[in-house]
């Protein structure tokens, strides 16, 4: 059964794609979507990716305003996907990842890819992938597929942070 987190994104996603109209923070806006956090959105279409799009620091006041960002830029800018059409609405499986705060790590040996996220980051380059991910069963392939998306492809050095999130399907 879907939680309010992934209800709020797929009716945000729902009503954006089919018209056109960014929909309100819930009023009342429920107490576990008060604080501010990170939110990733992502979206599956018979369990392949469709979209993901997030932040790992909040943008927003709340993380309903948050998850309604997220979950328009998922659907529709994710570069790697053409934008959701309004015929695959009913085929997408959503998920809703709320941040904790990442912490510094000293050395890979401080990751777990089923417990935490990672983020790489060389100077201005930052790449990040989530936690518990299908495929994804080492600190070392995790930490070189964040590599990759931050565009780092050397084995120079590296600042590595941890981050667990709340998962919501």
């Amino acid at each position: 059964m879907p939680d309010d987190f992934t209800q709020l994104a797929r009716k945000t996603i729902e009503t954006y794609i089919k018209q056109g109209s960014v929909i309100d923070v819930p009023k009342p806006l429920p107490k576990d979507m008060e604080k501010r956090a990170g939110v990733f959105v992502s979206l599956h279409k018979f369990d392949e990716l469709r979209g993901c799009i997030g932040t790992f620091a909040p943008t927003k006041e709340n993380i309903a305003k948050e998850i309604i960002t997220m979950a328009i830029e998922a659907a529709t800018e994710d570069p790697r996907f053409e934008p959701v059409g309004e015929s695959e609405l009913t085929d997408l499986d959503i998920s809703v990842d709320v941040l904790d705060p990442p912490e510094p790590i000293s050395d890979i040996s401080q990751l777990d890819p089923k417990i935490y996220g990672v983020i790489v980051s060389r100077g201005m380059r930052r790449g990040l992938l989530l936690p518990d991910l299908e495929g994804v069963d080492t600190a070392e392939y995790q930490v070189e597929i964040a590599k990759r998306k931050a565009g780092i492809f050397d084995d120079g050095p590296i600042q590595l942070q941890r981050f667990k999130v709340t998962r919501h399907h």
